[in-house]
């Protein structure tokens, strides 16, 4: 039986000891690491009107003429002269690109805070703007140089054609002797 009870002896006494603790140095006070509040993101200005552009591109140029009548009648925000300016984008009449430019441009320069948000939009859209005026010149460019060159090769060949009928025009001459002797 004392067997038994040794065991429970031993453990007793090792929890009646307590740790020695000046051999060793006093650890630092645990503080409490600061809480960062992540700021918060500002609303995603941007992605109402890159829909509001997929939503345009569906439409006839008549229904798009329709939606600009009606942003021309509400107040001129930063969002309304970006969306005045997708619309004249695509309807692609006389100058309508140059007009998208400027409103683009007047978003970029714009000291409203609303237009904060936009500016990079507004100045992509203005390059793109640009990009389009400057490749429209030159396919009209092309669209001229392509006419004048039409125009040239279908004088050309009035030129060939009447050469031909003058040669068909003329006598047959001789051959030489040899192959009429032949028959």
């Amino acid at each position: 039986m004392l067997i038994a009870l040794l065991p429970a002896l031993l453990l007793a006494a090792c929890a009646q000891q307590r740790p020695v603790l000046a051999h060793y140095p006093a650890a630092p006070p645990v503080q409490p690491l600061p809480i960062r509040v992540a700021p918060v993101a500002p609303p995603d200005e941007v992605a109402p009107l890159l829909a509001y552009h997929q939503s345009l591109r569906k439409m006839t140029q008549g229904e798009l003429l329709k939606e600009l009548s009606g942003l021309l009648q509400q107040q001129r925000t930063a969002k309304i002269t970006l969306q005045m300016g997708m619309i004249l984008m695509l309807t692609r009449g006389s100058g309508d690109l140059a007009r998208a430019q400027s409103l683009f441009d007047s978003v970029t320069s714009s000291t409203d805070p609303e237009a904060e948000g936009v500016r990079a939009f507004a100045q992509l859209l203005s390059s793109h703007c640009a990009e389009a005026r400057r490749l429209s010149d030159v396919a009209d460019r092309l669209a001229s140089q392509l006419k004048e060159t039409q125009r040239k090769t279908d004088q050309l060949n009035e030129t060939l054609e009447a050469l031909k009928a003058i040669e068909r025009g003329l006598p047959v001459r001789p051959t030489s002797g040899g192959s009429a002797g032949a028959r």
